[in-house]
């Protein structure tokens, strides 16, 4: 029996009143189109629910069978609403925020409470994801806002406000020979052509990590030597283990060395190449007010705003 939610308050107001016209008035609906309708649930039932004259409209035994479950589950209809919207409420009063790695720099408090300022009932759900996805969960759309590094693959498909601009550093393990020379140096620090002919570790490859990858092989600053990789590192941990074991040196941004730092591994300035630079990207057509007023905390925070 395939019964519609409609035609159980049909009924359900028809027995109510026991008078079609006013359940009819009650429905907002017309007689005769109440009457149709109350016609093809008696004929689903394959019993009538009325018996009807020029006087009155009865129940019948059936129809007295029917109504209290008729009403049950228009009840227990409404009970659900109100928990879907209860629960669409709370969807749009969180926000995802995806991230490779804790942003820290003070950021998250301080995009918090703009946020909040402007939304006092938002909720935000923080998201780690692996640095094999560099939009940090933009992509797939499992993050509605992010924490990423520039430059982003599809970076037309985003828009972004850059929040923290800081030096590239270079982990090594404690007792390689380039930590003996960052030492003995004037600023503590390495000439990235001193790291030429080392061993570096990478991101993903392509099309995961994208030119992401590049930027942290520094390839631009290799003029015509091909960068030689050890291995695959997605995530601060694989990265202090793999240099602790000496596979090979990495670059880090200097907010996220002590990610890495620790124990057998020392982090040291490289001059000759550019800074990193970390934002908070969002989809360019995503209108949500919730990523729309995070996007503009982000643009209050930017580097180099007043």
């Amino acid at each position: 029996m395939d019964v519609h939610m409609r035609d159980l308050r049909y009924f359900t107001a028809v027995a109510e009143e026991l008078n079609f016209t006013r359940a009819a008035e009650r429905l907002f609906v017309s007689q005769p189109a109440l009457s149709k309708q109350i016609r093809m649930l008696e004929k689903h039932v394959g019993a009538p629910l009325f018996d009807r004259d020029r006087r009155a409209v009865r129940l019948t035994a059936v129809g007295e069978a029917l109504l209290p479950h008729a009403r049950g589950v228009l009840a227990a209809w409404r009970a659900a609403e109100a928990v879907v919207e209860e629960a669409r409420n709370a969807e749009r009063q969180t926000l995802v925020i995806g991230m490779s790695t804790s942003p820290g720099r003070g950021l998250l408090p301080a995009l918090r409470s703009r946020l909040r300022s402007r939304h006092p009932d938002a909720r935000t759900v923080l998201r780690q994801v692996n640095w094999a996805d560099p939009s940090a969960g933009l992509r797939d759309g499992s993050s509605d806002v992010a924490f990423v590094w520039l430059p982003i693959p599809d970076a037309d498909r985003y828009r972004y406000s850059v929040v923290a601009e800081e030096p590239r550093l270079v982990a090594l393990p404690h007792g390689h020979p380039l930590a003996a020379r960052a030492a003995g140096d004037r600023e503590g620090a390495l000439d990235f052509a001193d790291l030429l002919d080392e061993t570096f570790l990478a991101l993903p490859p392509p099309p995961e990590a994208g030119p992401l990858r590049d930027h942290w092989l520094a390839l631009d600053a290799r003029g015509d030597r091909a960068p030689r990789t050890g291995g695959v590192v997605a995530s601060a941990e694989e990265t202090h283990e793999a240099v602790a074991n000496g596979q090979g040196v990495a670059l880090l941004a200097a907010g996220n060395a002590p990610l890495a730092v620790r124990d057998e591994v020392i982090a040291v300035p490289v001059r000759g190449i550019g800074p990193c630079r970390l934002a908070v990207a969002a989809h360019r057509d995503d209108e949500r007010p919730l990523v729309l007023a995070y996007s503009a905390a982000a643009a209050e925070v930017a580097v180099g705003s007043s």
